[in-house]
């Protein structure tokens, strides 16, 4: 059973009645304490609205940072009174600096840990036991982020040993411990108190209410997003595994249906680096960018771009080629928008600033829709990836902010990205799908040509069964997306299709993703792109069709789908 740490007041006998009453008094004091700055984020909940990011109807796009260290502001060890929480073991006045420093630079969304497993500032300090000091002092930095207009991406574990991570719950579960073993944590199997450990924590965390609002976490619209952990890998389990990413990938099913049972309200991020030989950019750890974040509940997909560092090694020019070629597979292929989550150049390698400018150049002229630099220190700053308000790259970072700004608000039908060669990504789904040829790490990388229509439907009518499920996936005033799950329900594989189906109040497709389409009086036509053309018997297309759309008055939906000119079933 689950032991609560909780605030272990250290009260003596010789409290009396009068000290008690006192205290009551302090801690109603204490709980309605606010930082005093004015500003204010916004009330609404961020979604996702088709492949960007949507507020109050209109397009979101942001320009942030990360500050992982912002729990431990605070001696970490005063919990005998809430007056010493409240004073001690937090401290409100460097939360309050650090993010008047972020305001200051026009920082919007931050990410930073909601994890630690150590006795100092830890959430969970051993197996079931919640640090609740901790979590009041995250009830703060909640507060101090919405004072400064900004929004926060919270992380609910590492990947990494740092602060713990899933080491110490592997260990909890008397299981070895390191790299060679982290791919255990994923797997139910292996670790059936891992899954259970993770749930957990995460209920916990979500049902949380802050003591200063009353306000659960899963209901504070402060947060931007959940993210489910930093850099999850399911690597060198088996070599299929580092290609397939099939066990990570039902991790992320699982914890993100858990998530969105507890939580409808806010979105959820993975936490991928974006590595694979696709790319050209680190190997394949079991973590493949679009499968992975193919997952139903995740909301955006996320890479972490670090260029100069020996094992990557790319120039600036591949690396805004690796941006584009994440950005045009989040949009075109997993139809969610993309963040880059972390990024950097070394500060030893020089030219900090330019290389800013090459990040947030490609991000902005492939529409990509934010971004979180790493990393905003207000102390102790890191020597190779410290920043703060006086490094001279944040004049370049502040012009972003600004562009990101004014993409913002402009109304909900989204900008299309810039149309940029890529790969073909083929949705690595099952063990044993051959990658398409990698971008390596030299110079002038020859991307290979943007996806076509596979030729020739070889089906035709009559020799087709098959299901369509159209879903509205979100809809808002003027704006909607859609989703269309494709299913053979025959005996014989498809090899090639075209859907058409009807819309009746005069809808239009301003954007559409794994397929083309032709829209005329109403009548769309949908035809499936070079990897996506095959559908076996009694499957499901792997990478189904979703579109952003316009509306006015009524959005019905379609009642009839052909499919290669076959009539097919919606249920």
């Amino acid at each position: 059973m689950s032991q609560t740490q909780g605030r272990r007041y250290r009260r003596s006998s010789i409290f009396t009645g009068g000290l008690l009453l006192l205290a009551l008094i302090t801690v109603s004091a204490i709980a309605v304490l606010r930082p005093t700055t004015t500003t204010h984020a916004a009330a609404s909940f961020v979604t996702r609205c088709g492949i960007h990011f949507c507020l109050d109807g209109k397009v979101f796009y942001y320009a942030g940072a990360n500050s992982y260290d912002v729990f431990t502001y605070g001696d970490g060890s005063n919990v005998g009174t809430p007056d010493d929480i409240e004073t001690k073991f937090m401290d409100k006045a460097a939360i309050d600096a650090h993010f008047a420093n972020l305001q200051s630079d026009s920082v919007k969304v931050l990410r930073l840990w909601m994890f630690s497993h150590e006795a100092w500032h830890g959430f969970e300090t051993a197996k079931g036991v919640y640090n609740e000091a901790e979590f009041d002092e995250f009830d703060y930095i909640i507060q101090s982020a919405k004072a400064h207009g900004v929004l926060l991406i919270p992380v609910f574990e590492n990947y990494w040993e740092a602060y713990g991570g899933i080491d110490v719950r592997l260990q909890w579960e008397g299981l070895g411990t390191g790299q060679s073993n982290r791919w255990k944590f994923f797997n139910q199997q292996q670790c059936p108190g891992c899954f259970t450990q993770y749930k957990n924590y995460v209920s916990h965390a979500l049902n949380h209410v802050n003591h200063y609002t009353g306000v659960a976490y899963k209901d504070e619209p402060g947060v931007f997003a959940w993210e489910l952990m930093n850099e999850p890998r399911y690597e060198n389990a088996t070599p299929s595994e580092n290609v397939s990413g099939t066990t990570l990938r039902a991790w992320v099913d699982t914890m993100g249906a858990f998530i969105k049972g507890i939580d409808p309200n806010h979105m959820l991020g993975a936490g991928l680096e974006g590595h694979g030989t696709k790319y050209g950019f680190g190997g394949d750890e079991g973590n493949p960018f679009v499968f992975i974040q193919q997952s139903p509940s995740i909301d955006f997909t996320s890479a972490h771009p670090y260029p100069t560092e020996s094992w990557a090694n790319l120039s600036m020019a591949q690396t805004t080629t690796l941006v584009k070629a994440w950005i045009t597979d989040s949009h075109d292929v997993v139809g969610k928008p993309f963040v880059m989550g972390e990024f950097n150049s070394r500060s030893d390698v020089g030219n900090r600033p330019q290389w800013w400018s090459a990040f947030f150049s490609a991000i902005e002229q492939n529409n990509g829709d934010g971004d979180n630099f790493w990393m905003y220190e207000a102390r102790n700053a890191d020597s190779i990836y410290g920043e703060n308000h006086s490094s001279p790259e944040m004049s370049v970072f502040r012009q972003h902010s600004t562009a990101m700004q004014l993409k913002s608000g402009t109304g909900i039908t989204p900008v299309p990205p810039t149309p940029t060669p890529t790969g073909t990504a083929t949705p690595t789904r099952t063990p044993g799908l051959t990658p398409t040829p990698a971008i390596t790490p030299t110079p002038a990388i020859t991307p290979t040509p943007i996806r076509t229509p596979t030729p020739g439907v070889t089906q035709t009518p009559g020799s087709t069964s098959c299901r369509i499920v159209y879903a509205i996936t979100n809809q808002w005033s003027g704006g909607f997306g859609a989703s269309l799950t494709v299913t053979n329900t025959g005996t014989t594989a498809i090899n090639g299709w075209n859907l058409t189906f009807t819309f009746a109040n005069g809808q239009t497709i301003t954007q559409l993703w794994n397929g083309t389409f032709t829209l005329a009086s109403g009548n769309v036509t949908v035809t499936n792109l070079s990897y996506n053309g095959t559908i076996a018997p009694g499957a499901t297309l792997t990478s189904n069709p979703g579109f952003n759309g316009s509306w006015t008055g009524t959005n019905a939906v379609p009642t009839s789908f052909k499919l290669n000119g076959t009539t097919c079933s919606t249920s």
